[in-house]
């Protein structure tokens, strides 16, 4: 990567933060009456709250509290196995919601918030920090996204490695043409409803790492060192 792509891309990064606002803005105001209906189905249908939130790292891996529609039951036995319960806590609206990705419309609070993006890597679990190679970690030096390069290249079907390195290769190559392309493969991925899920899971297996070399978790400590500080 040339000075001359770098300076591109963090040129690109402080007017994205403005269309963001944009378009989450105006995207809020025109999904006002989705959003209500939706709250009343998913409270209707036993799930607890209508929003779930839950704790996720951001850029640089600064923790924030990320909104969706709930879409499992609360159980607190099944909370117990992590990732690996949650296909067995999905209520039905839920199966829906995620099917669709409306589960993700409140993700647009988020986003106005200036803690998302519309584009980026999607946000994951805490515990995955100090998982993540020193490459893999870089997909923090951004801010995570609704949808990103790895949800139209598979979603939740690929392996682990794949996704990971499909949210370098977009920290590395990011401009508003790839967001755009992005954007509108999106609308097709959603369409066709591919790679929801991999069998037997909610979304995919949990993350256990895929660098076993002792240089592995450098960024990430660092990162997992914000969450402990945010949260005592």
């Amino acid at each position: 990567m040339t000075a001359g792509d770098a300076g591109a891309r963090r040129a690109w990064d402080s007017w994205k933060r403005v269309a963001d606002l944009i378009g989450a803005s105006t995207l809020l105001v025109l999904f006002a009456p989705l959003l209500l209906v939706l709250a009343v189905v998913v409270r209707a249908g036993g799930g607890g709250p209508a929003l779930y939130r839950q704790t996720r790292p951001g850029r640089d891996g600064v923790p924030f509290r990320i909104l969706k529609f709930r879409s499992m039951r609360p159980d607190a036995a099944l909370e117990l196995a992590g990732t690996e319960g949650d296909h067995l806590r999905i209520t039905r609206v839920g199966r829906f919601l995620r099917a669709t990705s409306l589960d993700e419309l409140p993700n647009l609070v988020n986003v106005v918030r200036g803690e998302m993006s519309l584009i980026g890597p999607r946000p994951l679990l805490v515990s995955y920090l100090d998982h993540y190679s020193e490459r893999q970690a870089r997909r923090h030096e951004v801010r995570p996204g609704m949808t990103g390069l790895a949800q139209v290249r598979g979603r939740n079907a690929i392996d682990w490695a794949s996704r990971l390195e499909y949210d370098v290769e977009y920290v590395e190559r990011r401009s508003p043409v790839l967001d755009l392309q992005i954007l509108v493969a999106t609308v097709r991925t959603v369409l066709s409803r591919h790679g929801i899920a991999q069998p037997g899971h909610a979304t995919m297996p949990t993350f256990e790492g895929t660098d076993p070399s002792p240089r592995a978790s450098v960024v990430a400590e660092h990162q997992v060192e914000h969450v402990r500080l945010l949260h005592g």
